[in-house]
């Protein structure tokens, strides 16, 4: 069952990275086609006055980066739960959305894969029911995914990612999208595109008649049309099925002087036209008007038909005439039609006996020098290469490989540092590895805020007489409240327990009332101090730099310090106790040399674990225990990682301490309440004998 939902899990997240990642790059590469949809749909909602084209240009980048960015992160299960979160947060979103459109109609396509794929706003509907579905069970089981690239190494993924899909987006924003999935794109015969093949099936409609007689009107079809004694009164058409439809069906040009259709005589003539595109010539760019005006004296000189074409009225084409002294011939075409044959306003088009040859956006127009030989033997007179091959292969290049190479190299590394763990915990391999110094296995107690001198003093004695007389198979370390220290310390045989205490001040001496130095602790005979406590830290304050005084110090006077560290329930919920400790390790005692490094035990406690009853299972603290350890590791080297001391502090018992303690990285256990009784204590300290 449970590798079930990890299937169905890793199932679900493919197809919705897949998803979003197709729609953010599709989105991404005609960012002025998604923002003409975004246009659309607040012509519908009458907002299309309110908002400047910029911002729905900038809504149209930042939404093609989100969709990309979601799917990416999906992939490579980067923050799985934050993600799991915006995808299924995103679709619950869309998915009404999309219902609305599917039942309203008011947009013909959604244009959620651009001009890629098109879909109908009912396949878009089901579509996103689909994948909302998927993304509920991702969100019901986000840890199930693995990790591709280690949490330390996600940032690259991230940041790089953003930086390519923005850049695609600039590229298709500041020239011309780099993959044109238009009808008029480069290469296309623009007649045979416009052709119904024969015996293709064509559309079919039905005409309704209203009609009225003796003051009632009644619908008439062409069936059951009524005598003349009724009265016509109106009449309406539809279409009933559709048709095929040519590729391109709404290419028109007609002069702007009387009317005149030329459609046939711009794309049947032979030899090269040039074709000025601009939708609306009070909006189009005219930061390049000597260089239109230049390309339109070159086509003179080559006898080459130049146009202009829009859909702007005689009133904003006299306005350009007189800036920019054009004499050029203009011609009236469709405003959707403008924009979909090219995404710059002015654009350039060069057909060749009604065929796509070139296309320029305003930004890179043929430059002069360009203009200087034949169009028939110039560089811009020859068909444009548009190898979808060869982008692919870029992409791959400057996206996928380098994102690939980082997923090896991690995975690589995080291979090694499994078989250094594994290596360590086989049992087989230490007999037969030549000797080394094994780290110390140890049991301390944390007496806290707990019983008076005279109780204090009275377990102390018991557990002296009964460890002295059968000796532990670990080290033994009691940490008391500071009253009791000095009076323990007379009469405990501390080759047998250790001596330490649960606290030491930030300062060395002076005005500090209340406040027990590191020099104090030393002088009652002590050798341990705990430091670090997530109850010093919760209740009092502690802080990162606090608690990295108060190391130095110890290790000044000489103690040893037991250093805890552990994350709260939320943050083990959230999956960022690897994080939380590492921050902890490196906030106080990172800072340390090699050498100093060796007189610091670890103790890991899950704050969630401390006096509530709840451990963690064995599996799950070795995995943080040798987490722990790789870190010290990268920090310190294998040698001294090997030879740290890391205890498990969380609800640790006689009946769990066996199975806790077999765990190749636990060493012992930092013990809250079962230390305040002998026979719970031994009973722990005894694991090391099972």
């Amino acid at each position: 069952m449970e590798r079930l939902k990890t299937l169905t899990t890793n199932l679900c997240r493919f197809v919705l990275a897949a998803t979003f990642i197709l729609s953010g790059f599709v989105k991404a590469v005609d960012p002025m086609g998604t923002a003409y949809k975004i246009n659309d749909y607040l012509a519908v909602m009458q907002w299309q006055q309110y908002v400047p084209e910029a911002l729905t240009v900038m809504v149209a980048m930042l939404l093609a980066a989100c969709e990309f960015g979601l799917g990416i992160s999906m992939l490579f299960a980067i923050r799985r739960r934050a993600t799991a979160h915006f995808v299924f947060l995103f679709l619950s979103v869309m998915t009404p959305l999309t219902l609305w459109l599917a039942i309203d109609n008011p947009v013909r396509d959604c244009g959620c894969f651009g001009d890629a794929f098109l879909l109908t706003n009912w396949q878009t509907f089901g579509k996103n029911a689909v994948l909302w579905l998927l993304a509920a069970t991702v969100v019901r089981w986000p840890t199930r995914m693995p990790r591709f690239i280690g949490e330390g190494n996600q940032w690259i993924v991230v940041n790089y990612s953003a930086v390519f899909i923005l850049a695609v987006a600039s590229y298709g924003l500041y020239f011309l999208p780099l993959f044109d999935f238009r009808p008029y794109h480069v290469g296309v015969h623009i007649p045979e595109a416009m052709t119904i093949p024969e015996g293709a099936p064509q559309p079919k409609f039905e005409t309704t008649f209203i009609l009225a007689k003796d003051g009632v009107q009644k619908e008439f079809t062409i069936d059951n049309y009524p005598d003349s004694t009724w009265t016509f009164v109106d009449s309406k058409t539809v279409e009933t099925e559709k048709g095929y439809e040519p590729p391109i069906h709404d290419f028109a040009i007609c002069t702007m002087e009387d009317g005149e259709d030329i459609t046939l005589d711009v794309l049947n003539r032979p030899g090269y036209t040039f074709l000025l595109i601009a939708p609306h010539l009070r909006k189009a760019d005219d930061s390049r008007l000597d260089l239109i005006n230049l390309i339109y004296e070159y086509a003179e000189e080559q006898r080459v038909p130049f146009y202009c074409l829009t859909a702007s009225g005689e009133e904003e084409v006299a306005r350009w005439k007189e800036n920019t002294g054009a004499e050029y011939l203009f011609c009236q075409t469709d405003e959707t039609t403008l924009k979909t044959i090219i995404r710059s306003n002015p654009g350039l088009m060069l057909l060749k006996n009604g065929v796509v040859y070139r296309k320029w956006s305003c930004n890179n127009l043929p430059a002069e020098e360009q203009l200087g030989q034949t169009l028939a033997t110039a560089a811009i007179g020859q068909m444009e290469s548009d190898s979808t091959a060869a982008k692919i292969f870029q992409i791959v290049v400057w996206y996928v490989l380098p994102l690939l190479l980082l997923t090896i190299a991690d995975r690589l590394w995080a291979w090694t540092r499994w078989l250094r763990r594994k290596k360590t915990s086989n049992r087989i391999y230490q007999l037969f590895k030549k000797k080394k110094k094994m780290r110390k296995k140890i049991v301390a107690g944390n007496w806290k805020m707990n019983m008076n001198l005279q109780e204090g003093v009275a377990l102390a004695k018991e557990l002296n007489e009964t460890l002295t007389a059968e000796k532990p198979n670990c080290g033994v370390v009691i940490c008391t409240p500071f009253i009791h220290l000095a009076s323990i310390a007379q009469f405990l045989n501390q080759d047998v327990i250790g001596l330490g205490a649960e606290n030491c001040a930030d300062k060395e001496k002076g005005a500090y009332t209340g406040e027990v130095s590191a020099e104090m602790v030393k002088s009652t005979g002590a050798q341990y101090v705990i430091l670090g406590h997530s109850e010093r830290r919760g209740y009092y304050g502690e802080t990162p730099e606090i608690l990295k005084e108060k190391v130095l110090l110890a290790l000044k006077n000489g103690l040893k310090v037991i250093f805890c560290i552990g994350e709260s329930l939320e943050e083990r919920e959230a999956n960022k106790q690897n994080e939380v400790c590492k921050a902890e390790l490196e906030g106080s005692v990172f800072n340390l040399t090699a050498e100093e490094f060796k007189n610091i035990i670890i103790a890991y406690e899950p704050i969630w674990a401390i006096g509530t009853g709840k451990t963690a299972t064995a599996e799950q603290a070795e995995e943080i225990h040798a987490y722990i350890r790789s870190t010290v590791a990268e920090k310190y080297g294998n040698e001294v990682a090997e030879e740290t001391t890391i205890l498990y502090g969380g609800s640790c018992k006689a009946s769990n301490a066996p199975e806790l303690f077999a765990k190749p990285d636990i060493d012992g256990g930092l013990i809250g309440g079962a230390s305040l009784k002998a026979a719970d204590f031994k009973g722990i300290i005894d694991a090391w004998k099972k």
